[in-house]
């Protein structure tokens, strides 16, 4: 697809063109360590780690793979939750040549099995929670994968949650089985001393280059199976530091809330890598928990929390909110999902902290804009362009065509941070990309408006467009109208099966506590407000919504639980 006649590519003028070090991923690590060794880069529940623990651990894990046969190229796959040693395994697996596969710990056996066939991941690290271990077990038997790694989440914690685990918590526990292709985590690792157990001299290495593959990271998908993102170590490394150069407090005091999942994305960026590349610290927490977080944010006194919607719904619902000191915060980032005004504007007003809506994708190794962190901000964008990326609008009808003057198009976006493709699927990887220019441009599937500040604001997705009558429908636009009424809490809009019309609009919302309202009252006010061809067949009330592990409203879930597909 060459579109010779684009419109000139946006990109911000400002001062976030900065310089981007050319590093890779281990790098990230390697540099903060040697600036700050004794500076905690995680607390796990109390208990820290240091730069230079973590970089050591991680260095142990790569001469521990090399001494397995983990040669470059491999891939080393986690299925892991937010522990301690996701950092060495990630970070040791890149630095022995491996390319790093993330898996969700909600997979069942079946998607677990399926991802680690079509990755061709010969060793996987979990560990022995309940949850996890006899899922990964039943994969090591039924599929190609070598090894197994497990981690103890006891020896991870502080000792006194060591003892009430121990305790009380048996039964979220597994035990580790003595096979011979079951190893423990402890066991993976080779002293630094390399020469005990290769002769003469450390293990050689392979040097990782910045345009060698680092991370496949498996999309969510809206259809089919999902695909698995090819992201290099040039992609994740300027990314992070895209997202650190656009912090006006960069190099100042750093705490995250790290409640977003690591395997996701979002989290991988900008609560790890970022994270590591600004000398900061990470409040990890295994899982999403709203009291646990708001005391952790208290805790830890924590400068940043990046979060989905639903999380900051979550924390607004809680009682303790009220009781949570928030002076240390600067600011909170919100992306995977549209953030509603009303959460925004609730969240800012009761904790004080500024809330930002930014934007992103698994194949542009997570964020492409935000709206800044101080000064002007456009509510209902997804803000600017980082330092270093493009974009432009392409005709939503005819992706071979600029996007007519004034009138929203697909996005698509150029920069460091955009993947090389799909893992053993060039006919999707085709599909992706749009020759702009002569250019490889990623086509997003958001359908947005860009205003003359390069503030972008998301219209819908291509494929979520319901087509009522011969119009289209941008469910996101019925939804934000929805979330206004005072009872709805959340809301996602279907495009269902009409005999005239093709499709028909119909909502599906979950109501605010101690308010109420029927559907019928729901579908007579939201119809009144909207376009004729918008207006819903009705709304059905639930008790909850399907959401994805990271807390993401799920539209594809709920599609195949009305319709049965």
């Amino acid at each position: 697809m060459d579109v010779s006649s684009a419109p000139v590519p946006y990109h911000h003028p400002c001062a976030w063109d900065v310089a981007l070090p050319e590093l890779t991923v281990p790098q990230l690590l390697e540099r903060a360590a040697a600036e700050a060794p004794h500076a905690p880069v995680i607390d796990f529940m109390g208990r820290t780690y240091s730069y230079a623990q973590v970089l050591a651990e991680a260095r142990r894990v790569a001469a521990g793979l090399a001494s397995r046969g983990i040669a470059k190229g491999d891939r080393v796959g986690l299925y892991l939750p937010n522990v301690p040693i996701y950092l060495a395994a990630y970070y040791g697996a890149m630095m022995a040549g491996a390319v790093v596969v993330n898996f969700s710990p909600l997979y069942t056996v079946e998607e677990l099995a399926h991802q680690v066939a079509d990755s061709g991941t010969r060793l996987l690290v979990t560990v022995d929670v309940a949850s996890l271990l006899p899922t990964a077990l039943k994969v090591l038997d039924g599929s190609a994968l070598e090894t197994l790694v497990v981690g103890s989440l006891g020896q991870m914690l502080p000792w006194t949650k060591r003892i009430a685990l121990k305790v009380l918590g048996r039964k979220a526990l597994a035990a580790i089985p003595r096979r011979a292709d079951v190893s423990k985590w402890e066991d993976l690792l080779v002293e630094s001393n390399w020469s005990q157990f290769l002769g003469d001299g450390p293990p050689i290495l392979p040097a990782a280059g910045r345009d060698d593959l680092a991370l496949l990271q498996y999309t969510g998908g809206t259809t089919g199976r999902p695909k698995g993102a090819m992201l290099s170590h040039a992609n994740l490394a300027s990314n992070a530091l895209q997202v650190e150069a656009i912090d006006p407090d960069a190099g100042s005091r750093d705490v995250i809330l790290g409640v977003l999942p690591l395997f996701h994305v979002f989290a991988n960026t900008c609560v790890l890598n970022r994270t590591v590349a600004n000398k900061g610290c990470i409040a990890m927490l295994p899982r999403f928990d709203a009291k646990q977080a708001l005391q952790t944010l208290q805790r830890v006194k924590a400068t940043a929390f990046p979060g989905v919607p639903t999380m900051y719904q979550a924390l607004l619902d809680h009682p303790e909110l009220a009781k949570t000191d928030f002076s240390s915060l600067r600011v909170c980032i919100s992306g995977g999902a549209p953030l509603p005004a009303p959460v925004r504007d609730a969240w800012e007003e009761r904790t004080g902290s500024r809330l930002v809506e930014g934007y992103g994708l698994t194949e542009s190794s997570g964020v492409v804009s935000t709206n800044p962190y101080e000064g002007k901000r456009k509510p209902g964008t997804i803000g600017q362009v980082l330092p270093h990326t493009r974009v432009v609008l392409l005709d939503k009808e005819d992706p071979t065509r600029p996007a007519p003057d004034g009138q929203p198009g697909e996005l698509v976006v150029a920069g460091p941070q955009v993947m090389q493709g799909y893992w053993n699927r060039p006919d999707a990887a085709k599909d992706a990309f749009a020759e702009v220019d002569g250019e490889r441009w990623l086509r997003t599937g958001d359908v947005a408006v860009i205003d003359e500040e390069g503030f972008i604001a998301i219209v819908d997705r291509i494929k979520d467009m319901i087509a009522v009558g011969g119009f289209k429908v941008f469910p996101s636009q019925v939804e934000a109208v929805l979330v206004e009424h005072p009872a709805v809490k959340e809301a996602l809009v279907l495009g269902l099966p009409d005999a005239y019309l093709g499709e028909m609009p119909r909502a599906f919302v979950t109501l605010n506590d101690e308010v109420s309202a029927t559907g019928e009252e729901l579908a007579s006010w939201l119809n009144a407000r909207v376009g004729k061809h918008e207006r819903v067949s009705g709304v059905e009330l639930r008790a909850e919504l399907p959401k994805t592990m990271v807390g993401k409203l799920d539209r594809k879930a709920l599609m195949a639980e009305v319709t049965g597909a």
